[in-house]
C-alpha cells in the first residue's frame, strides 16, 4: 500500500528531523491533547505548586521525562540528550499549557549538569528520580548581582574539611521552593571571575539552607530566592572540578538555550492558530475579518515569523545533535523565537480585540506566558552580544597574518 508524501509545510518534513522525531511529536501531541488541563487553576501559590507538582509526576509516569536526562543507565532516553527531542517536547507543550513545558524544561535544566558532570554514584542518585518524575530538580546560577553577568557571583563556598560551606543568596530559582534538590553554582575562587566557580548538589532537606522569598511573576510558576547561611555540603556533593562550574553551566544553557526558543515557537504556533480561528469566525461589516486585506496580511507576517524561527531552532538542535558547538546558533535562535514569538501574540491579541485582553482566554494567557522567555536564559541583550562577540572572533580567526613590507 501507498502512503501519501509528507507535507512540505509541515516542519517535520524537513531534513533536520529523522523517523523517530516524527513519531515523537506525533505522539507528545497525542498525549498532551489528552491529559493536558489547559484549565486547572493557577490563582493561588498552592495551586501552582500543586499541579506543577502533578504535571512532573504525570510527564514521568509518560516517560517523557527520560528525553531530558543523559544516560540510559541512568534513566534517560539515550546516552546523550537529544536536543531535537527536547525542543519538539517543549514546542508541543507550550502549545498546550505553558506550566506543563516548564515542568519538563526545568527537570532537564535542573539535572543537566549532573548528566553532564555526574560521577556515577551522583547519577545513580538523582537522574533516575528525575527521569521518574518521583524528584523535582532546579538550576541555582542567578544572584541579585548576577544575572547576566554570571562571572560577577558572590555566593561563597569555603573548604572545611570533607565538605563546602556555603554562604550568600540566589534569586529568580525557578522551581525554586517545590524542589527536592538544586544544582548550586559558588565561588570557590581557585581564581578570579568565571574560573573560580564550582558547581554542588544541594539537596533541599541540607541544614542552612533555606526559601528566604517566594516570588511571584505574571505568568505563575513555582520561583524564590535563596538563602545559604553555614550550609554544609559534603564535598561529594561537587559536579567535575573544582573551578570548572561557569564552563558547566554554559554548557548546561547550551543544550537547554535552544529548547527556550522551541518553546517560544509553540507558544507563536497556538496564537496564530487562536489568531486563524477569530480571523474566519468573527463576522463584522457583512463579511468575516480574515476577509481583509490588512488581516490577511497580519496573518502572513505571523507565519513568516514563525517558520523562520522554526528553521533556527531547529537547525541549532540538528548541529548540537552533530556534535556541534552551537553557542552562536543557538543564540541567534532564542533571540528570534523569543522575540518573534511576543509580535506573534500580540497580534493575536490585537485580533481578538477585547476578548484579546479578558483574563483567562487563550491569548491573554500567552502574552503573559511569552514576556519570561525574552529574558530568563540569557536575555535578548545578552543573546545580540553573544553574536556579535562570536562574528568578530570568527572573522578575525579567518585573516591572513599581517606580513612586513
Amino acid at each position: 500500500m501507498s502512503t501519501s508524501a509528507p507535507d512540505p509545510h509541515d516542519a517535520l518534513a524537513w531534513p533536520f528531523f529523522e523517523d523517530r522525531h516524527r513519531e515523537l511529536a506525533n505522539g507528545i501531541e497525542a498525549w498532551a491533547a489528552a491529559h493536558l488541563d489547559t484549565h486547572a487553576p493557577h490563582d493561588t501559590r498552592d495551586a501552582v505548586d500543586a499541579t506543577c507538582r502533578a504535571l512532573v509526576r504525570s510527564l514521568g509516569e509518560a516517560r517523557w521525562l527520560r528525553y531530558g536526562v543523559g544516560g540510559q543507565a541512568y534513566g534517560g532516553h539515550g546516552d546523550t540528550i537529544d536536543t531535537r527531542a527536547v525542543c519538539l517536547l517543549r514546542e508541543t507543550l507550550a502549545k498546550h499549557s505553558g506550566l506543563a513545558d516548564f515542568a519538563l524544561a526545568m527537570q532537564g535544566l535542573g539535572s543537566g549538569s549532573i548528566s553532564l558532570a555526574g560521577t556515577h554514584e551522583q547519577k545513580s542518585r538523582y537522574l533516575p528520580r528525575v527521569a521518574a518524575g518521583e524528584a523535582i530538580a532546579a538550576f541555582a546560577l542567578s544572584e541579585p548581582e548576577a544575572g547576566s553577568d554570571v562571572a560577577a557571583m558572590a555566593l561563597a563556598a569555603r573548604e572545611d574539611g570533607d565538605a563546602y560551606v556555603l554562604d550568600g543568596e540566589k534569586t529568580w530559582i525557578s522551581n525554586g521552593g517545590i524542589a527536592d534538590f538544586y544544582v548550586v553554582f559558588a565561588r570557590t575562587g581557585e581564581a578570579p571571575g568565571a574560573r573560580g566557580i564550582s558547581a554542588f548538589v544541594v539537596d533541599a532537606d541540607t541544614p542552612g539552607f533555606e526559601i528566604a522569598e517566594r516570588i511571584d511573576v505574571i505568568a505563575p510558576h513555582p520561583l524564590a530566592r535563596l538563602r545559604f547561611n553555614g550550609a554544609r555540603v559534603p564535598r561529594s556533593q561537587m559536579l567535575g572540578a573544582p573551578g570548572e562550574g561557569f564552563k558547566l553551566a554554559m554548557r548546561t544553557l547550551d543544550i537547554f538555550r535552544t529548547s527556550v526558543a522551541a518553546a517560544s515557537l509553540g507558544f507563536a504556533r497556538r496564537a496564530l492558530a487562536e489568531g486563524l480561528e477569530r480571523a474566519t469566525s468573527r463576522r463584522m461589516f457583512g463579511q468575516t475579518l480574515g476577509d481583509f486585506q490588512l488581516t490577511q496580511a497580519k496573518l502572513a507576517q505571523m507565519a513568516l515569523t514563525i517558520d523562520s524561527s522554526a528553521l533556527l531552532v531547529y537547525r541549532a538542535a540538528w548541529l548540537r545533535d552533530q556534535g556541534v558547538s552551537v553557542t552562536r546558533e543557538a543564540a541567534l535562535a532564542k533571540w528570534h523565537a523569543s522575540e518573534g514569538a511576543q509580535q506573534v501574540i500580540d497580534a493575536a491579541v490585537q485580533l481578538w480585540g477585547g476578548m484579546g485582553v479578558q483574563s483567562g482566554s487563550a491569548v491573554e494567557t500567552l502574552y503573559r506566558e511569552i514576556r519570561a522567555l525574552r529574558i530568563y536564559e540569557g536575555a535578548t541583550e545578552v543573546q545580540q552580544l553573544i553574536v556579535g562577540r562570536d562574528l568578530i572572533k570568527a572573522y578575525t580567526a579567518n585573516q591572513p597574518a599581517e606580513t612586513s613590507r
